[in-house]
Protein backbone atom coordinates (compact mmCIF):
# COMPACT_ATOMS: atom_id res chain seq x y z
CA UNK A 1 0.00 0.00 0.00
CA UNK A 2 1.20 3.63 -0.52
CA UNK A 3 1.36 5.88 2.28
CA UNK A 4 -1.29 8.73 1.46
CA UNK A 5 0.13 12.03 1.67
CA UNK A 6 0.73 13.79 5.11
CA UNK A 7 -0.91 11.48 7.18
CA UNK A 8 -0.08 10.60 10.96
CA UNK A 9 0.10 7.27 11.34
CA UNK A 10 0.28 5.50 15.37
CA UNK A 11 1.05 2.20 15.41
CA UNK A 12 -0.36 -0.56 17.47
CA UNK A 13 2.30 -2.85 19.39
CA UNK A 14 1.14 -6.89 19.61
CA UNK A 15 3.69 -9.22 20.74
CA UNK A 16 7.05 -7.35 19.28
CA UNK A 17 5.18 -5.90 16.48
CA UNK A 18 4.07 -2.38 14.94
CA UNK A 19 0.93 -2.47 13.62
CA UNK A 20 0.09 -0.24 10.83
CA UNK A 21 -3.32 0.80 11.03
CA UNK A 22 -5.92 3.44 9.32
CA UNK A 23 -9.45 4.31 10.40
CA UNK A 24 -11.93 4.57 7.08
CA UNK A 25 -12.91 6.68 4.80
CA UNK A 26 -8.89 7.80 4.49
CA UNK A 27 -8.31 11.23 5.57
CA UNK A 28 -5.16 13.03 5.46
CA UNK A 29 -3.40 13.72 8.73
CA UNK A 30 -6.10 11.15 10.44
CA UNK A 31 -6.35 12.62 14.76
CA UNK A 32 -8.25 9.74 15.72
CA UNK A 33 -6.83 6.09 15.81
CA UNK A 34 -8.20 2.75 13.99
CA UNK A 35 -8.50 1.25 17.75
CA UNK A 36 -8.91 1.98 21.61
CA UNK A 37 -7.89 1.21 24.69
CA UNK A 38 -10.57 -1.91 24.66
CA UNK A 39 -9.06 -3.23 21.63
CA UNK A 40 -5.40 -3.62 23.23
CA UNK A 41 -7.03 -4.53 27.09
CA UNK A 42 -8.59 -7.55 25.07
CA UNK A 43 -5.44 -8.48 23.51
CA UNK A 44 -3.65 -8.10 26.49
CA UNK A 45 -6.09 -10.11 28.29
CA UNK A 46 -6.49 -13.03 25.78
CA UNK A 47 -2.30 -13.56 25.58
CA UNK A 48 -3.34 -14.27 29.27
CA UNK A 49 -6.51 -16.45 28.90
CA UNK A 50 -5.23 -18.61 26.33
CA UNK A 51 -1.73 -19.22 28.53
CA UNK A 52 -3.92 -20.38 31.43
CA UNK A 53 -5.49 -22.89 29.54
CA UNK A 54 -5.07 -26.49 28.80
CA UNK A 55 -3.73 -27.75 25.93
CA UNK A 56 -7.03 -29.33 24.69
CA UNK A 57 -8.84 -26.76 25.97
CA UNK A 58 -11.23 -25.51 23.22
CA UNK A 59 -10.13 -22.33 22.62
CA UNK A 60 -6.24 -23.23 22.82
CA UNK A 61 -5.25 -24.71 19.71
CA UNK A 62 -7.07 -25.18 16.24
CA UNK A 63 -10.28 -22.90 18.16
CA UNK A 64 -12.57 -21.53 15.41
CA UNK A 65 -12.78 -17.58 16.42
CA UNK A 66 -15.25 -14.67 15.62
CA UNK A 67 -14.23 -11.46 16.18
CA UNK A 68 -17.39 -9.02 16.02
CA UNK A 69 -18.12 -5.16 15.63
CA UNK A 70 -13.82 -5.22 14.86
CA UNK A 71 -14.09 -1.25 14.26
CA UNK A 72 -11.00 -1.41 11.53
CA UNK A 73 -9.54 -4.64 12.07
CA UNK A 74 -6.86 -3.63 14.47
CA UNK A 75 -8.23 -7.41 16.05
CA UNK A 76 -8.22 -9.20 13.34
CA UNK A 77 -5.01 -7.74 12.03
CA UNK A 78 -3.53 -8.67 15.58
CA UNK A 79 -4.78 -12.24 15.53
CA UNK A 80 -4.84 -12.86 12.09
CA UNK A 81 -2.43 -16.77 12.89
CA UNK A 82 -5.95 -17.81 14.60
CA UNK A 83 -7.89 -17.45 11.53
CA UNK A 84 -10.31 -15.37 12.46
CA UNK A 85 -13.85 -14.24 11.08
CA UNK A 86 -15.07 -10.51 11.17
CA UNK A 87 -18.97 -9.98 12.00
CA UNK A 88 -19.97 -6.26 11.48
CA UNK A 89 -22.48 -4.23 9.98
CA UNK A 90 -20.26 -1.67 8.59
CA UNK A 91 -19.39 -1.29 5.32
CA UNK A 92 -16.25 1.07 6.51
CA UNK A 93 -15.40 -1.49 8.70
CA UNK A 94 -14.41 -4.30 6.25
CA UNK A 95 -12.86 -1.59 3.55
CA UNK A 96 -10.88 -1.16 7.11
CA UNK A 97 -10.24 -4.97 7.70
CA UNK A 98 -8.76 -5.19 4.18
CA UNK A 99 -6.63 -2.36 3.78
CA UNK A 100 -4.97 -2.95 7.33
CA UNK A 101 -4.76 -6.31 6.19
CA UNK A 102 -2.55 -5.58 3.07
CA UNK A 103 -0.75 -2.95 4.93
CA UNK A 104 0.94 -5.01 7.44
CA UNK A 105 1.28 -7.70 4.54
CA UNK A 106 -1.48 -10.20 5.28
CA UNK A 107 -3.99 -11.21 2.26
CA UNK A 108 -7.12 -9.43 2.35
CA UNK A 109 -8.79 -12.65 2.23
CA UNK A 110 -7.16 -14.19 5.10
CA UNK A 111 -9.62 -13.07 7.60
CA UNK A 112 -13.21 -13.65 5.99
CA UNK A 113 -16.03 -10.36 6.54
CA UNK A 114 -19.51 -11.53 7.26
CA UNK A 115 -22.06 -8.68 6.90
CA UNK A 116 -24.20 -8.51 9.85
CA UNK A 117 -27.40 -9.15 8.02
CA UNK A 118 -26.05 -12.65 7.12
CA UNK A 119 -24.50 -15.33 9.66
CA UNK A 120 -21.41 -16.55 10.21
CA UNK A 121 -20.30 -19.97 9.63
CA UNK A 122 -19.74 -21.18 13.44
CA UNK A 123 -19.61 -23.28 15.28
CA UNK A 124 -17.01 -20.92 17.48
CA UNK A 125 -15.25 -21.88 20.03
CA UNK A 126 -13.74 -18.82 21.32
CA UNK A 127 -15.78 -15.09 20.20
CA UNK A 128 -14.42 -11.56 20.40
CA UNK A 129 -16.85 -8.50 20.74
CA UNK A 130 -16.52 -5.21 20.81
CA UNK A 131 -20.14 -3.29 22.09
CA UNK A 132 -22.00 -1.47 19.53
CA UNK A 133 -23.32 1.78 20.34
CA UNK A 134 -26.71 0.05 19.88
CA UNK A 135 -28.16 -1.91 22.85
CA UNK A 136 -31.01 -3.68 20.28
CA UNK A 137 -28.05 -4.30 17.97
CA UNK A 138 -26.29 -6.10 20.60
CA UNK A 139 -29.41 -8.08 21.86
CA UNK A 140 -30.20 -9.07 18.54
CA UNK A 141 -26.14 -10.49 17.77
CA UNK A 142 -26.30 -12.16 20.90
CA UNK A 143 -29.42 -14.32 20.55
CA UNK A 144 -27.91 -14.50 17.05
CA UNK A 145 -24.72 -15.72 18.05
CA UNK A 146 -26.10 -18.71 20.76
CA UNK A 147 -26.50 -21.40 17.63
CA UNK A 148 -23.34 -20.67 16.58
CA UNK A 149 -21.41 -21.86 19.66
CA UNK A 150 -19.67 -24.80 20.55
CA UNK A 151 -20.55 -26.16 23.62
CA UNK A 152 -17.80 -25.35 25.80
CA UNK A 153 -16.97 -21.67 23.83
CA UNK A 154 -15.72 -18.75 25.65
CA UNK A 155 -16.94 -15.53 25.01
CA UNK A 156 -14.84 -12.11 25.60
CA UNK A 157 -16.47 -8.85 25.28
CA UNK A 158 -14.86 -5.56 25.92
CA UNK A 159 -15.75 -2.05 25.07
CA UNK A 160 -14.56 1.89 26.97
CA UNK A 161 -16.33 1.88 30.80
CA UNK A 162 -17.90 4.98 29.59
CA UNK A 163 -19.68 3.16 26.64
CA UNK A 164 -20.58 0.24 28.45
CA UNK A 165 -23.91 0.25 30.18
CA UNK A 166 -25.19 -2.34 32.87
CA UNK A 167 -27.32 -3.68 30.65
CA UNK A 168 -25.07 -4.80 27.52
CA UNK A 169 -23.50 -7.28 31.16
CA UNK A 170 -26.89 -8.09 31.97
CA UNK A 171 -27.68 -9.18 28.19
CA UNK A 172 -24.85 -11.78 28.11
CA UNK A 173 -25.82 -13.73 31.51
CA UNK A 174 -29.38 -13.87 30.28
CA UNK A 175 -28.56 -14.69 26.68
CA UNK A 176 -25.34 -16.62 26.60
CA UNK A 177 -24.51 -17.68 30.13
CA UNK A 178 -22.91 -16.79 32.94
CA UNK A 179 -20.69 -13.78 33.02
CA UNK A 180 -18.06 -11.99 35.34
CA UNK A 181 -16.45 -8.30 34.79
CA UNK A 182 -12.91 -7.72 34.61
CA UNK A 183 -10.58 -4.76 36.78
CA UNK A 184 -11.21 -1.63 34.32
CA UNK A 185 -7.68 -0.80 32.95
CA UNK A 186 -7.20 2.42 30.86
CA UNK A 187 -11.30 3.36 30.96
CA UNK A 188 -12.01 -0.20 29.38
CA UNK A 189 -13.55 -2.92 30.60
CA UNK A 190 -13.69 -6.18 29.71
CA UNK A 191 -16.86 -9.04 30.53
CA UNK A 192 -16.29 -12.96 30.44
CA UNK A 193 -19.22 -15.23 29.58
CA UNK A 194 -18.94 -19.29 29.54
CA UNK A 195 -21.98 -20.47 27.06
CA UNK A 196 -24.13 -22.16 28.86
CA UNK A 197 -26.30 -24.51 25.95
CA UNK A 198 -30.17 -24.31 26.57
CA UNK A 199 -32.70 -21.71 27.50
CA UNK A 200 -30.74 -19.58 29.55
CA UNK A 201 -32.92 -18.83 33.53
CA UNK A 202 -35.28 -21.12 31.68
CA UNK A 203 -36.64 -18.58 29.55
CA UNK A 204 -37.50 -19.66 25.66
CA UNK A 205 -35.28 -17.47 23.65
CA UNK A 206 -36.24 -15.44 20.73
CA UNK A 207 -34.07 -16.40 17.53
CA UNK A 208 -33.42 -12.51 16.53
CA UNK A 209 -35.15 -9.44 17.59
CA UNK A 210 -38.14 -8.81 15.43
CA UNK A 211 -38.05 -5.27 13.66
CA UNK A 212 -39.67 -2.47 14.45
CA UNK A 213 -42.36 -0.85 12.86
CA UNK A 214 -44.12 2.43 12.13
CA UNK A 215 -45.90 3.94 9.87
CA UNK A 216 -45.18 7.82 8.65
CA UNK A 217 -48.04 9.93 9.25
CA UNK A 218 -50.09 11.75 6.26
CA UNK A 219 -48.19 9.46 3.86
CA UNK A 220 -49.26 5.58 4.81
CA UNK A 221 -45.98 4.35 4.57
CA UNK A 222 -45.19 1.47 6.36
CA UNK A 223 -41.55 1.29 7.41
CA UNK A 224 -40.00 -1.52 9.11
CA UNK A 225 -36.19 -0.68 11.02
CA UNK A 226 -33.91 -3.43 11.50
CA UNK A 227 -31.98 -3.92 15.61
CA UNK A 228 -29.30 -1.54 14.14
CA UNK A 229 -30.66 1.04 11.97
CA UNK A 230 -30.74 4.65 13.03
CA UNK A 231 -33.69 5.48 15.35
CA UNK A 232 -35.35 2.23 15.39
CA UNK A 233 -38.51 2.78 17.55
CA UNK A 234 -40.13 5.98 15.57
CA UNK A 235 -39.21 8.57 13.17
CA UNK A 236 -36.10 10.75 14.17
CA UNK A 237 -37.29 14.65 14.70
CA UNK A 238 -33.99 15.38 11.93
CA UNK A 239 -35.70 13.27 9.23
CA UNK A 240 -39.50 14.97 10.17
CA UNK A 241 -38.66 18.30 10.01
CA UNK A 242 -36.74 17.69 6.48
CA UNK A 243 -39.49 15.61 4.81
CA UNK A 244 -42.16 18.92 4.03
CA UNK A 245 -38.90 20.37 2.16
CA UNK A 246 -38.55 17.54 -0.23
CA UNK A 247 -39.93 18.55 -3.93
CA UNK A 248 -42.74 17.44 -5.27
CA UNK A 249 -42.79 17.37 -8.95
CA UNK A 250 -43.76 15.45 -12.61
CA UNK A 251 -40.42 16.21 -14.01
CA UNK A 252 -37.57 14.01 -13.68
CA UNK A 253 -34.88 13.58 -11.54
CA UNK A 254 -31.81 11.90 -10.23
CA UNK A 255 -31.43 11.77 -6.76
CA UNK A 256 -29.39 10.08 -4.09
CA UNK A 257 -30.09 10.02 -0.51
CA UNK A 258 -26.85 9.65 1.20
CA UNK A 259 -27.03 7.63 4.41
CA UNK A 260 -30.36 6.49 3.60
CA UNK A 261 -30.99 4.54 7.05
CA UNK A 262 -34.41 2.85 6.81
CA UNK A 263 -35.13 4.16 3.34
CA UNK A 264 -38.05 6.79 4.14
CA UNK A 265 -36.42 9.88 2.38
CA UNK A 266 -35.81 8.24 -0.73
CA UNK A 267 -39.52 6.00 -0.54
CA UNK A 268 -41.25 9.73 -0.30
CA UNK A 269 -39.26 11.02 -3.06
CA UNK A 270 -40.23 8.46 -5.57
CA UNK A 271 -43.77 8.40 -4.12
CA UNK A 272 -44.13 12.11 -4.49
CA UNK A 273 -42.05 12.69 -7.75
CA UNK A 274 -43.81 10.23 -10.29
CA UNK A 275 -40.22 11.10 -13.07
CA UNK A 276 -37.51 10.31 -10.13
CA UNK A 277 -35.28 7.55 -9.57
CA UNK A 278 -33.79 7.48 -6.25
CA UNK A 279 -30.71 5.98 -5.30
CA UNK A 280 -30.35 5.41 -1.67
CA UNK A 281 -26.71 4.40 -0.02
CA UNK A 282 -25.54 3.74 3.36
CA UNK A 283 -22.64 1.78 5.20
CA UNK A 284 -25.00 -0.31 7.59
CA UNK A 285 -25.97 -3.74 6.05
CA UNK A 286 -28.71 -3.70 8.32
CA UNK A 287 -30.11 -0.35 7.10
CA UNK A 288 -29.53 -1.63 2.93
CA UNK A 289 -31.41 -4.56 4.18
CA UNK A 290 -34.18 -2.73 5.66
CA UNK A 291 -34.63 0.00 2.77
CA UNK A 292 -35.39 -2.99 0.28
CA UNK A 293 -37.89 -4.78 2.04
CA UNK A 294 -39.77 -1.03 3.33
CA UNK A 295 -39.27 -0.47 -0.51
CA UNK A 296 -41.20 -3.65 -1.71
CA UNK A 297 -43.84 -2.97 0.98
CA UNK A 298 -44.37 0.79 -0.53
CA UNK A 299 -44.74 -0.83 -3.99
CA UNK A 300 -41.84 0.59 -5.31
CA UNK A 301 -39.52 -1.53 -7.40
CA UNK A 302 -35.96 -0.99 -8.93
CA UNK A 303 -36.61 1.06 -12.08
CA UNK A 304 -38.06 3.58 -9.59
CA UNK A 305 -35.44 3.22 -6.49
CA UNK A 306 -32.86 0.94 -5.37
CA UNK A 307 -30.60 0.99 -2.17
CA UNK A 308 -27.26 -0.42 -1.94
CA UNK A 309 -24.22 -0.68 0.35
CA UNK A 310 -21.79 2.11 0.23
CA UNK A 311 -19.16 4.23 2.20
CA UNK A 312 -20.37 7.43 0.86
CA UNK A 313 -20.56 9.11 -3.04
CA UNK A 314 -17.02 8.69 -4.11
CA UNK A 315 -17.87 5.77 -6.37
CA UNK A 316 -20.88 7.44 -8.58
CA UNK A 317 -19.78 9.75 -11.65
CA UNK A 318 -19.63 13.17 -11.63
CA UNK A 319 -22.34 15.70 -12.90
CA UNK A 320 -24.53 12.88 -12.67
CA UNK A 321 -27.02 13.71 -10.28
CA UNK A 322 -30.09 16.61 -9.95
CA UNK A 323 -30.54 15.92 -6.28
CA UNK A 324 -28.55 14.77 -3.12
CA UNK A 325 -30.79 14.39 -0.14
CA UNK A 326 -28.99 14.14 3.56
CA UNK A 327 -29.43 14.03 6.91
CA UNK A 328 -25.75 13.87 7.63
CA UNK A 329 -24.49 11.84 11.04
CA UNK A 330 -22.01 14.19 12.79
CA UNK A 331 -20.53 10.52 14.61
CA UNK A 332 -19.06 7.45 13.69
CA UNK A 333 -19.83 4.78 16.36
CA UNK A 334 -18.72 6.49 19.61
CA UNK A 335 -16.52 8.75 17.96
CA UNK A 336 -18.02 12.53 17.24
CA UNK A 337 -16.84 14.85 14.83
CA UNK A 338 -18.16 16.42 11.46
CA UNK A 339 -15.31 14.28 8.66
CA UNK A 340 -18.04 12.51 7.43
CA UNK A 341 -20.62 14.69 6.65
CA UNK A 342 -17.95 17.00 5.40
CA UNK A 343 -16.98 14.31 3.27
CA UNK A 344 -20.23 13.64 2.12
CA UNK A 345 -20.40 17.92 1.17
CA UNK A 346 -17.50 17.60 -0.80
CA UNK A 347 -18.28 14.34 -2.35
CA UNK A 348 -21.93 15.87 -3.19
CA UNK A 349 -20.75 18.82 -5.42
CA UNK A 350 -18.80 16.66 -7.73
CA UNK A 351 -21.58 14.11 -8.84
CA UNK A 352 -24.47 17.19 -8.96
CA UNK A 353 -25.30 18.58 -12.60
CA UNK A 354 -25.04 22.23 -12.83
CA UNK A 355 -27.74 23.89 -11.07
CA UNK A 356 -28.45 20.80 -9.18
CA UNK A 357 -28.65 20.99 -5.31
CA UNK A 358 -27.56 19.34 -1.89
CA UNK A 359 -30.81 19.44 0.93
CA UNK A 360 -29.64 18.60 3.76
CA UNK A 361 -30.72 18.66 7.58
CA UNK A 362 -29.23 19.45 10.80
CA UNK A 363 -28.60 20.39 14.35
CA UNK A 364 -28.61 24.15 14.45
CA UNK A 365 -25.58 24.02 16.41
CA UNK A 366 -23.41 22.28 14.14
CA UNK A 367 -23.44 25.59 11.56
CA UNK A 368 -22.99 23.44 8.31
CA UNK A 369 -23.93 26.61 6.87
CA UNK A 370 -20.70 27.76 6.61
CA UNK A 371 -18.84 25.01 5.56
CA UNK A 372 -21.39 24.86 2.77
CA UNK A 373 -21.21 28.08 1.84
CA UNK A 374 -17.52 27.94 1.40
CA UNK A 375 -17.92 24.74 -0.76
CA UNK A 376 -20.89 25.98 -2.71
CA UNK A 377 -20.27 29.72 -2.53
CA UNK A 378 -24.11 29.90 -1.46
CA UNK A 379 -25.98 28.28 1.65
CA UNK A 380 -29.77 28.64 2.42
CA UNK A 381 -31.93 28.79 4.85
CA UNK A 382 -35.12 26.60 3.17
CA UNK A 383 -36.39 26.02 7.08
CA UNK A 384 -35.97 26.20 10.84
CA UNK A 385 -36.57 26.19 14.11
CA UNK A 386 -35.43 25.84 18.17
CA UNK A 387 -33.20 22.98 17.27
CA UNK A 388 -33.29 22.10 13.42
CA UNK A 389 -32.52 23.54 10.13
CA UNK A 390 -32.85 22.39 6.58
CA UNK A 391 -30.29 23.78 4.63
CA UNK A 392 -29.82 24.28 0.51
CA UNK A 393 -26.50 24.49 -1.61
CA UNK A 394 -26.87 24.51 -5.42
CA UNK A 395 -23.96 24.25 -7.93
Amino acid sequence: MVPIAGEIMEKLQYKGRELNLRRFPLREKEPLRAWDAADEHLLKILDEFLDELPDDAPGKSGARVLIFNDSFGALAVALNELRPQVWSDSFLAGQGLAHNLEANGLPAESVPFVAADRTPDGPFDLVLMKLPKSLAFWEDTLLRLRPLLAPDARIISGGMIKHSPARAYELLESILGPTKTGLGWRKSRLAFTEYQPGSANGAVLPEHLPDATYTLDGDDLQLANSPNVFSRDHLDLGTRFLLPQLPRTDEPLEVVDVGSGNGVLGLVLARHCAKARVLGLDESYQAVSCARRNASTAGLDETRIRFQVEGGLQGLPAGSFDLVVCNPPFHQAQAVGDQIAWGMFHQSRRILKPEGRLLIVSNRHLGYHIKLKRLFGNCTVVASNRKFVVLQATV
